[in-house]
């Protein structure tokens, strides 16, 4: 079977090869309590342990019963579209029409549209390293070169201007951004936004940023969204992190509005529409006790983040920068292995903590540092904190 030439671009999702490593011990005797084993806890998946509201579960049912489950418009339920707007007034201060909002099958089919739309073979695309696997492998899908270009903690491991400015070449069609980012959880600061995206639109290219972790900020210095900077900036947003909404598979994109025909064509063509039931389910994301369910666990992520951080520079595991966002700490391991693809797998075996080495996120620092998830309960952490003290 001859298999096509742009998988030789596409590497291994290691961080689901983690996993499964882990769910293996995790069945093993040496996991089982009653057997006198512990449990594996498994910091290594970015998915909240919350699950949907329950009045976002109760409009599903509710869709169920009422038979609303057909075909909605490819770029989504105008409710939802005007209900994404309305959120961006009231959330960002920010005036973003509906028609601007496209519905995505999560933010991997708004990547996948995002990318499709703009980049080709021959382009070039410029990422932090380190940073989330996938948006690279969405580039390199459409045949372009996802650059990966170092970034360290002073620059609080994202691009700033200066690094994009100094990568542009002939082949450069654009820049994508996370902001809180996956695997690290800072963002960028603002002043330095407008900068990369003044030096961006200088020279003719895209400014797209990830802001799937926008809603989960923590520090208001950053709580603002690259939208506020132009009409030409490209958004990818989810209901997965900050509404807990993984599995439904829901996203958005918010696009220049001489973008979004071509986006609903290819959306039209590659997808039809994203889920109606999620899609109906996600209207009472936005009723005020939702809302007010989400703040609620906002605040538990970060009051783990402020325990956890500290902890893990007690036992030698420095977080060079605190997260302002999202719910992952970035760890320098290097005070106890030269790799942490080993360390994370050695933990595994003998302290039964899964964690994600940083092989995934780049080569730039991915043998040094590996990346805790803290959205696990605070019980879990605690647990953890205990195992790694005995372990290292």
């Amino acid at each position: 079977m001859k298999l096509a030439s742009r998988l030789d671009h596409i590497e291994p999702f290691y961080v689901m090869e983690c996993a499964k490593a882990a769910s293996e011990i995790a069945r093993s005797p040496a996991c089982d309590p009653a057997q006198g084993g512990s449990p594996m806890i498994f910091l290594n998946i970015g998915e909240p342990d919350f699950t949907a509201p329950t009045i976002v579960q109760a409009a599903a049912d509710a869709c169920l019963r009422a038979g609303r489950t057909q075909y909605t418009d490819a770029v989504g339920l105008p409710a939802l579209r005007e209900a994404i707007s309305r959120w961006y007034g009231t959330r960002f201060g920010l005036d973003i029409p509906a028609r601007r909002i496209v519905v995505t099958a999560g933010a991997s089919a708004a990547l996948q549209l995002a990318t499709l739309a703009l980049f080709e073979t021959g382009d070039e695309v410029l990422l932090p390293d380190p940073s989330y696997p996938c948006n690279r492998h969405f580039v390199a899908a459409t045949g372009a070169r996802a650059k990966l270009l170092p970034a360290d903690a002073t620059a609080r491991f994202q691009l700033d201007a200066a690094a994009v400015q100094a990568a542009w070449n002939e082949h450069t069609r654009g820049v994508l951004l996370a902001s809180p980012s996956n695997p690290t959880g800072t963002s960028i600061a603002p002043d330095e936004m407008q900068r990369i995206v003044h030096t961006v639109r200088e020279r003719g290219g895209m400014t797209l940023v990830d802001e799937i972790y926008l809603g989960l900020s923590y520090d208001d210095a950053f709580s603002h969204s690259a939208l506020r900077f132009g009409d030409d900036i490209i958004s990818i947003n989810s209901f997965s992190k900050y509404f807990s909404m993984t599995g439904w598979r829901l996203g958005w994109l918010v696009l220049p509005e001489a973008l979004v025909a071509p986006v609903e064509k290819l959306a039209q063509n590659l997808f039809i529409c994203a889920s109606s039931v999620a899609q109906h389910a996600a209207l009472a994301c936005f009723e005020a006790e939702a809302i007010a369910e989400y703040e609620r666990r906002r605040g538990e992520f970060k009051r783990r983040r402020d325990f956890i951080v500290p902890a893990l520079q007690r036992l030698g595991l420095p977080v060079p920068v605190v997260p302002d966002g999202a719910f992952y700490a970035w760890a320098d391991c290097s005070g106890h292995a030269a790799s942490s693809w080993d360390f994370c797998f050695d933990l595994m075996q003998r302290a039964h903590i899964a964690l994600t080495p940083g092989r995934d996120f780049g080569p730039h620092l991915g043998e040094r540092f590996l990346r805790l998830s803290f959205a696990s309960s605070m019980a879990h952490l605690e647990e953890a904190v205990e195992r790694l003290q005995q372990a290292l």
